[in-house]
């Protein structure tokens, strides 16, 4: 490409305009106007972090008779899907309406929020999210907010601004923190007469110790004139950034010999003490400690009970007071959203520490859990390993299904029900009907697993382990499913996470369930593509239907060969029907069923269709496969004796396999051998449910 086509690309993609909304600079009564005809420039961190979420929209759906809510912005809009949350919607319900109380400033703005879960359960992805969407937010025009600087103006230089020009507001306050509280008050008053509900908006707090110590000289400067005082302000937009460390912080504890409150706080600028003379004066301090960096925005406080208790005494006042004590100044307000994450252990530690009694006070904890619905675990997999990414091997079908079963089944609390399997338990988890299981046995199902999900194996282990087999030798091009069982196997005598030998033996037994649970699947699968015949199909089914419209109506059949009429054939009719296991006691009644269900179709004006009808088309299915897996000798693949005309209908078997079901030449060579070696010896068992 030409140097010149580059330079015109740039120049397409550049947005000076947004580059100038971004960087908007104005005077204090400018930014008056900005407010008054925009009061939610105004909003506080928490309200900010609401409008944000709301702003990407939400769906509803009932689920166990209860309304739950799916927030988009979970969904990772703003990276395309990288961090997006799958399976934790009440959870993540819960933490959006403690974000909507603390807008409200009903209590929860004094809290430390804290995200409690097993590793690897995104605790850490959503507070990512919210960081990356409060940036994004930020630079809308519905997320602007503001800040300042002091200029010395016309001034001489002098005590007040000593050798600099501009003196930006360290800690990126609300411009309208310059004007005194009383009369703030009133500004307040008049701004929410047109605002409802959350809208509401109250500036609350006074200068940090520079601006204060700035103002308060301008004010004996110019003899209480707050107008003139004004003058020497500057008002910007603000762009928040964790990058650029502007109302974003994080903070994450390390050696406890080599920190110490200063870092949440700030510490003394001794190159300034020269020019401003004490290390008292303000001027000669840096505000750039995380909660000073933070404010306006959110502080993310990585593993958060691991912290130093000197720390937790400054995490107090932040939350409750919404204050901040650096050295040798007074208490500084703050605004910001504290939230922090931490593991269960740490959690345990912090309730049994009787001196952490004030910490757990002030602490809101919102459990996020391992996912338990099979369908949301599966896309976690498929996000990652999918044909778009993963361009050298390819993934046998039900391989990513299979690692999720084992990996949800790992969470999965043993059902107390006798009659239940965990196995079940997690069909009905995730929407499948069980006989005899309704939505409120679910539900109880649900309320008496206290900790599930707090327990199991990891996102991360599943994903580590399908990273192995896909660089592996094996597969010689694909992975199936038990190339990555095996390697989920043979981790599990190193995994740093299991506590003992039972819970491995117990994570062992059940990858054994799931090569079961496989087994059904493959074989159902090869029946399926073995009777695609639907000429077949279509040829059974209304030899089926002739045979029991006569039993029914007491009639005989025709034999369209001999033109004899004979008597309904009994022998098919029943092996079509023990497929699905309809006993001899109630033949009559499923045949009667099947003529209504075709009289009812008629009366609509509709024709029946075999495939309308699950259960038939499930027996038809079975038939048709019994009658044509001898004919196809499946089981010679074993033996590696195949003939041509064999070989021929299980190349075609293939081709079904491949086009209808998404295996490779490699995949479904290896299913179909799979599958021959299950009815090589003699195992026959049809799964009809």
């Amino acid at each position: 490409m030409e140097q010149n086509s580059i330079l015109d690309m740039v120049r397409g993609l550049h947005d000076s305009k947004n580059f100038q909304e971004l960087n908007w600079t104005g005077s204090f009564s400018e930014y008056l106007s900005k407010a008054n005809e925009y009061p939610l420039v105004l909003r506080t961190s928490y309200q900010r972090i609401y409008d944000m979420i709301s702003s990407y929209g939400y769906d509803e759906y009932v689920e166990y008779k209860k309304t739950i809510r799916h927030y988009k912005f979970f969904e990772d809009p703003i990276g395309h899907g990288k961090d997006a949350i799958f399976g934790l919607d009440v959870p993540l319900m819960k933490l959006v309406n403690v974000f909507n109380a603390a807008a409200h400033q009903y209590g929860p703005e004094k809290r430390v929020l804290l995200l409690h879960g097993p590793v690897g359960s995104s605790k850490s992805t959503i507070v990512r999210l919210l960081k990356k969407g409060l940036e994004k937010y930020s630079r809308t025009p519905e997320g602007a907010l503001y800040t300042f600087s002091w200029h010395k103006r016309g001034m001489e230089e002098g005590p007040i601004f000593g050798t600099s020009d501009i003196i930006p507001c360290p800690m990126h306050e609300e411009p309208l923190r310059l004007v005194p509280s009383d009369i703030r008050n009133e500004i307040m008053a008049k701004l929410n007469e047109g605002l409802k509900g959350n809208n509401r908006i109250n500036v609350e707090g006074d200068l940090c110790p520079t601006c204060r110590y700035i103002f308060k000289e301008l004010m004996h400067q110019y003899e209480g004139n707050w107008e003139k005082v004004v003058d020497h302000v500057d008002v910007r937009r603000l762009v928040l950034s964790e990058k650029d460390r502007v109302g974003i912080g994080t903070f994450q504890p390390k050696d406890e010999k080599n920190q110490d409150s200063t870092e949440l706080t700030g510490d003394i600028n001794y190159r300034k003490i020269a020019e401003y003379g004490s290390d008292s004066d303000p001027r000669a301090f840096n505000f750039d400690g995380e909660f000073n960096v933070a404010n306006r925005g959110i502080i993310e406080f990585i593993e958060v009970l691991k912290l130093d208790v000197a720390f937790l005494y400054d995490l107090l006042g932040a939350s409750q007071e919404h204050k901040v004590k650096p050295k040798k100044f007074a208490q500084t307000d703050i605004d910001e959203v504290i939230i922090g994450h931490t593991n269960e252990a740490e959690y345990r530690r912090l309730q049994s520490n009787e001196y952490m009694e004030a910490l757990r006070d002030r602490t809101m904890k919102i459990d996020i859990p391992y996912i338990s619905k099979l369908e949301e675990e599966r896309k976690i997999y498929e996000r990652d390993f999918n044909p778009e990414r993963i361009t050298s091997k390819h993934i046998a079908p039900h391989t990513i299904e299979t690692v999720s079963m084992w990996a949800v089944l790992t969470r999965l609390e043993e059902p107390k029900k006798a009659n239940l399997t965990l196995l079940q338990k997690l069909k009905l988890y995730n929407g499948q009907t069980l006989s005899g299981y309704t939505e409120d046995n679910v539900k109880e199902l649900r309320k008496e697993a206290v900790r599930e999900g707090m327990d199991g194996i990891s996102p991360r282990y599943i994903q580590d382990k399908l990273s192995n087999a896909l660089v592996s030798d094996t597969g010689e091009g694909c992975i199936n499913p038990f190339i990555v069982l095996n390697e989920l196997e043979s981790g599990l005598r190193h995994h740093s996470l299991i506590k003992n030998d039972d819970q491995r033996k117990r994570f062992t037994d059940l990858l054994t369930i799931v090569k079961d649970e496989y087994e059904d699947l493959v074989k159902n699968e090869v029946q399926r593509a073995i009777c695609a015949d639907e000429e077949a199909i279509d040829r059974l089914c209304g030899n089926y239907i002739d045979n029991v419209k006569a039993y029914t109506q007491r009639e005989k059949v025709k034999n369209k060969y001999t033109g004899q009429e004979e008597e309904p054939d009994e022998r098919l009719m029943r092996s079509i029907e023990e497929k699905i296991n309809i006993p001899e006691s109630r033949k009559d009644d499923f045949r009667r069923e099947i003529m209504n269900y075709i009289g009812a179709l008629s009366l609509d004006g509709k024709q029946f269709n075999y495939r309308s009808n699950e259960r038939l088309y499930k027996a038809l299915e079975l038939k048709l496969f019994e009658d044509q897996k001898d004919t196809i000798k499946l089981t010679s693949l074993v033996t590696n004796v195949v003939d041509k005309q064999t070989q021929e209908k299980i190349d075609i078997v293939k081709s079904r396999l491949i086009k209808n079901h998404g295996y490779c030449e490699i995949c479904s060579t290896d299913v179909l051998s799979y599958v021959a070696s299950i009815f090589a010896r003699g195992d026959i068992k049809e799964k009809t449910n």
